[in-house]
């Protein structure tokens, strides 16, 4: 079964991680975290901002960079910066691609961007603003990737408790 993946390149906040991990238990996807890390994985805030859900997340560690890339060999890898030259609805995202976001101080290296120009995308947003907050940043494109794979194995109708839909 393909799953998306969410990577993290040397995150900072741990609320944002523990956000992006309730995001990515939710819709089934994968949470790669690039050390180093701003914090430890254990630490309350991660696990409060993820609640209860943390525990069912699907989660790698890596050393670095280079290990990320020596672990996933061959890895489509979409890289998501306000540094990027294309806007993020204008590429197909497969269902088993890697979508990268930078640490919240600094985004991801341009030498890395450079390199992965071709894959590199952005969320369009007025020029006075630095960026988004991560978490609503990973959301945005997470789900534009999720839709344009027709929400695979996700569940697609809410149901009322006490009621019946009409």
């Amino acid at each position: 079964m393909s799953k998306l993946n969410i990577v993290l390149f040397e995150p900072e906040i741990p609320a944002n991680t523990g956000n992006i991990g309730r995001t990515c238990v939710a819709t089934g996807t994968r949470l790669h975290l690039i050390e180093p890390l701003g914090f430890r994985l254990n630490e309350k805030s991660v696990k409060r901002a993820g609640m209860d859900y943390w525990e069912h997340l699907d989660v790698t560690r890596y050393i670095n960079y280079e290990d990320f890339l020596a672990k996933n060999p061959g890895a489509k890898i979409y890289m998501a910066s306000t540094k990027a030259p294309r806007c993020y609805t204008e590429v197909q995202y497969e269902p088993d691609c890697f979508i990268m976001f930078g640490k919240e101080s600094a985004g991801i290296p341009e030498e890395i961007l450079l390199e992965n120009q071709e894959t590199a995308v952005r969320i369009p947003m007025m020029s006075e603003i630095r960026s988004l907050n991560l978490g609503n940043s990973v959301a945005i494109v997470l789900y534009e990737a999720l839709r344009q794979n027709q929400f695979s194995q996700m569940q697609l109708e809410g149901h009322l408790t006490k009621y019946d839909w009409k």
